[in-house]
């Protein structure tokens, strides 16, 4: 129950941190944080996480992690549905705070969307249905290898949270402009929920390619990582 509770805090400061960042304040030209901060944002949820909890749960936060981990043998599949509901869940209750905060200001829209993940006409550059599922599956397989070897026993101790914390800002200052950035279908399902229509819509993408992408990095690095006697 301690980790599940820790994955369902820790989901829920990811989403609060990276949303709210592009909600709250990448939406004011005055406070102009941009796509550098909102990338920045969404790595320092999981940086600092990964210190709060990850000797707790491991601090997946996201259940194309949980998957990846368990595809790449670190995980157990017992844990799973455990870790992935502790997940969604975190992600929906950020989502409803985030959005009584943002609704206390003047002239909010929840329609115009609420940080969801888009492709086509909601993708922010306007990238198709085929580049958005690529960026995905691309962005999360080299998230699950980045995170499957810098936890590696063989790996440089203590480093883990900075190289995952800024492989996350690195692939959202890359794929922001495609899709909006998933590589995490709970961070999706969070604020998605509140915007219905065209977000719960599009939301499979967000389900099936980051689950795809996780699957496919964590075999690249058991080909490229196995100890061989």
């Amino acid at each position: 129950m301690k980790q599940v509770g820790a994955e369902f805090f820790g989901t829920f400061w990811l989403v609060l941190g990276g949303c709210g960042s592009a909600v709250l304040a990448a939406a004011f030209p005055e406070v102009g944080i941009g796509l550098l901060g909102v990338s920045a944002a969404f790595g320092l949820t999981v940086l600092t996480m990964a210190f709060a909890i990850g000797h707790i749960s491991g601090c997946h936060l996201n259940p194309a992690v949980s998957i990846g981990l368990w595809a790449g043998g670190r995980f157990p599949a017992a844990h799973l549905l455990s870790y992935i509901v502790a997940q969604v869940l975190g992600g929906i209750a950020a989502g409803g705070v985030l959005y009584v905060i943002a609704s206390g200001a003047p002239g909010f829209d929840v329609s115009a969307g609420f940080a969801s993940n888009g492709y086509g006409e909601h993708s922010p550059g306007g990238y198709s249905l085929l580049a958005a599922w690529v960026c995905e599956i691309v962005m999360t397989a080299f998230f699950l290898l980045i995170i499957l070897g810098a936890t590696d026993k063989r790996a440089p101790a203590g480093f883990a949270p900075i190289a995952i914390g800024l492989a996350l800002t690195l692939i959202h200052l890359i794929s922001i402009p495609v899709t909006n950035t998933s590589v995490n279908p709970a961070r999706s399902t969070g604020v998605a929920l509140f915007v219905g229509d065209w977000a719960v819509a599009q939301l499979w993408l967000f389900w099936l390619a980051p689950i795809v992408g996780a699957v496919l990095g964590a075999g690249i690095y058991r080909l490229l990582g196995e100890q061989r006697n």
